[in-house]
C-alpha cells in the first residue's frame, strides 16, 4: 500500500541491493515519525483530520514521500492543498497558525510557496482588519501575529507597509509583538523599579544574545514618523537596549525617538532609564543627556525656521520646553540621592535646558537641596558648584524664605535670597508675592541700586555741606560780635539759615579784597529796594 502511493518507498524498494530488505530509513521525513503515521494511515485508508497545525507538516511529508497526483490520483498532496486553499488559508488565525508551523519544515515549506502564500493572506487579512474592524477588540490582529517568528513576522511587516498601511497600525503590531516576545524586559516598571528574576535570566548569555538580537530586529522594523509609538515604551524599549547592551545604532535609534516627544515625558519615564533592573544603582546617564540635548536642538532649529528674531528666546519661551525643564528639575530631585550622582553630572544634565525656559527654578532648588541633604561632607566651593546652574532671583517667595534659612546652602546663596527679598520690598515689587519675570527683575534690581547709591551718596554731600556751613557760621559770629551790637534794632533780628548762607558767600567774593565789602549792606539795599522779593520754595531731601 505504500509503494502504491509513495514513489519515493518506492525507489527505495527497486534500488536495494539487500536480498531480504526489511528496514527502510525514513529518518528524513519533515514532521517526523508523527507525519509518517498519519501518511501511512492515509495510505491504508485510515480515517485521520487534518488540522490548520498539521496540514503543512503533511504537506511537506507529501512532498518529501512524493505522494502526489502524478504517481495516484487522490493523492495526499492534492488533498492538503486543497485544505490549505479552502480552510487554512480562508481566515488570518488559520494563516498564522499555519506560518507558525512552517518555523520547523524550512526550507522545504519555502520551497512549496506555503510560506509566502501564508504571509499574503495574513498581510492582506491584517491590513482590512486594521482599517475595518469586526471584532473586540480593534486590535484583536496583532495578538494573533505575535506568536510567530521574528524573521516571519519581518516579511509581513514589510509586505503591510508596501501595502500602505498606517504608521499607527505597524506601530501597534510592534508593540504587542514586543510585549509578548520580550515580556520580562519590556514593561512598565514605575519609579525605576524592575524585576530581579530578568537579572537572573539574562546571566545566560545564550538567551541574552537571543533577546538583543531580537531587540535589534523590532528597531529596525519601526516606521519613520517619530512620534508613532508612546514614549513609556520607547523608554522601555531603551533601557533594554541599555541593558542588554545592543548595538550603537540601534540605541541611537531609540534616543532619537525620545528626544523627538520629550516634552510628552513624565518623570517615570526617565527614571525608567536611569536605575537598573533592581532599582538600586544608576545606569550610565548618558542617554538621558543626549536626548535632552537632542530635543533642544530640535527646538533651537525649529526656532529659527520659524523666522523669529531671537532664536534662543524663542526656544526658551516655548510650552514644550517650559515642560521639559519643569521634568527636568522634578528628575533631578528624584535621582539627587544617589550616591553615584556627581557634581558633574548633576550640573551636566540640568545646564542642558536653556535658564531661559525656567520660569521659577523651585523644581531644581529643591534637587539642590536634596542633592546637598545626600551628600553632607561636600566643602563650600563643592557646594557653590551644585548651586551655580540655580538662579535664586528666580525662586518663589516661599522658596526664598526657606533658602534664608537652608543652613545646607552656601552662604552667597543665602545672601542673594536675603538682599534680592529687601530690594522687592523697597521697590514695591513684593506685595502681591508674585514672581516677575527675571529680565524685568534684574533691570529694576540694577535701577534700584543705582538709585540706593545716588541717594546715599547726596545724602553724604548735603551732611558734609551741613557741617561745612555750621563751621562758617561759627566763626562769622565770633568775628562780628561787635558789629552786631551797633546795629541797633537790626542785631536783634533773628538769623534764617539762608540769610546765613548768602553772607557765607558774600565773605567768599573773589572781589573783597579789589573794592568795597557789601557783605554788610544787604539789609540797607534791600529796604531801599521798592519791589518785593521773590519768595522761593527749597526742597531738600
Amino acid at each position: 500500500m505504500l509503494v502504491a502511493k509513495s514513489n519515493y518507498i518506492r525507489k527505495l524498494i527497486i534500488e536495494s541491493k539487500e536480498a531480504d530488505l526489511t528496514r527502510i530509513n525514513l529518518s528524513n521525513i519533515p514532521g517526523g515519525p508523527e507525519m509518517f503515521e498519519k501518511a501511512a494511515k492515509f495510505c491504508y485508508g485510515v480515517n485521520f483530520e487534518i488540522t490548520v497545525h498539521n496540514v503543512a507538516a503533511l504537506r511537506c511529508a507529501a512532498e518529501f514521500l512524493q505522494m502526489t497526483d502524478k504517481y495516484c490520483e487522490n493523492n495526499l498532496a492534492g488533498r492538503t492543498e486543497d485544505f490549505l486553499s479552502q480552510v487554512a488559508l480562508s481566515s488570518l488565525s488559520g494563516a498564522v497558525v499555519v506560518l507558525k508551523s512552517c518555523e520547523a519544515l524550512l526550507p522545504l515549506a519555502e520551497d512549496l510557496l506555503i510560506v509566502q502564500r501564508c504571509i499574503d493572506v495574513a498581510t492582506a487579512k491584517a491590513c482590512y482588519e486594521a482599517n475595518f474592524p469586526c471584532r473586540t477588540p480593534p486590535n484583536w490582529w496583532t495578538e494573533e501575529l505575535s506568536i510567530i517568528d521574528i524573521e516571519f513576522f519581518s516579511r509581513i511587516i514589510a509586505a503591510m507597509k508596501k501595502r500602505g498601511a498606517k504608521a499607527l497600525t505597524i506601530a501597534s503590531a510592534l508593540i504587542t509583538y514586543t510585549e509578548r516576545s520580550l515580556r520580562d524586559l519590556v514593561r512598565d516598571h514605575s519609579a525605576g523599579n524592575g524585576t530581579k528574576s530578568s537579572d537572573a535570566q539574562s546571566t545566560n548569555s545564550q538567551v541574552r544574545y537571543q533577546q538583543r538580537e531580537l531587540l535589534e530586529s523590532i528597531v529596525s522594523l519601526m516606521p519613520s514618523e517619530k512620534a508613532a509609538f508612546p514614549i513609556n515604551f520607547l523608554c522601555c524599549l531603551l533601557r533594554s537596549a541599555i541593558f542588554l547592551k545592543a548595538s550603537t545604532s540601534c540605541k541611537n535609534e531609540l534616543e532619537k525617538r525620545v528626544s523627538a516627544i520629550l516634552e510628552h515625558v513624565s518623570v517615570d519615564d526617565l527614571l525608567v532609564l536611569s536605575f537598573t533592573y533592581d532599582g538600586e544603582r544608576l545606569f550610565d546617564l548618558e542617554s538621558v543627556r543626549k536626548i535632552i540635548s537632542g530635543f533642544v536642538e530640535k527646538e533651537k532649529s525649529m526656532a529659527v525656521f520659524s523666522g523669529s528674531g531671537d532664536f534662543r528666546e524663542s526656544c526658551s519661551c516655548s510650552p514644550a520646553m517650559h515642560r521639559v525643564a519643569k521634568t527636568v528639575g522634578t528628575y533631578l530631585g528624584e535621582i539627587a540621592t544617589s550616591g553615584e550622582l556627581s557634581i558633574s553630572k548633576f550640573n551636566g544634565i540640568a545646564n542642558l535646558v536653556p535658564k531661559g525656559s525656567r520660569k521659577v527654578d523651585d523644581d531644581l532648588y529643591r534637587a539642590i537641596d536634596i542633592y546637598l541633604k545626600a551628600h553632607p561632607n561636600l566643602d563650600e566651593i563643592e557646594r557653590e558648584k551644585i548651586c551655580s546652574s540655580m538662579d535664586p532671583l528666580k525662586l518663589s517667595y516661599e522658596a526664598r524664605v526657606h533658602a534664608s534659612q537652608n543652613k545646607r546652602l552656601p552662604v552667597q546663596i543665602v545672601l542673594h535670597a536675603l538682599y534680592y527679598d529687601q530690594l522687592k520690598l523697597r521697590s514695591g515689587l513684593d506685595n502681591d508675592r508674585s514672581t516677575p519675570d527675571a529680565a524685568a527683575t534684574r533691570n529694576q534690581l540694577q535701577a534700584d541700586v543705582l538709585l540706593i547709591k545716588e541717594n546715599e551718596a547726596l545724602r553724604s554731600e548735603l551732611t558734609r555741606m551741613k557741617l561745612y556751613i555750621s563751621d562758617v557760621q561759627k566763626g562769622n559770629n565770633q568775628a562780628g560780635t561787635g558789629s552786631s551790637s551797633k546795629s541797633g534794632t537790626s542785631g536783634h533780628k533773628k538769623h534764617t539759615f539762608f540769610s546765613s548762607m548768602s553772607k557765607t558767600f558774600g565773605k567768599l567774593n573773589p572781589f573783597k579784597h579789589g573794592s568795597k565789602d557789601t557783605s554788610n549792606i544787604d539789609d540797607d539795599v534791600a529796604a531801599m529796594d521798592g519791589t518785593k522779593p521773590r519768595r522761593r520754595r527749597f526742597s531738600i531731601s
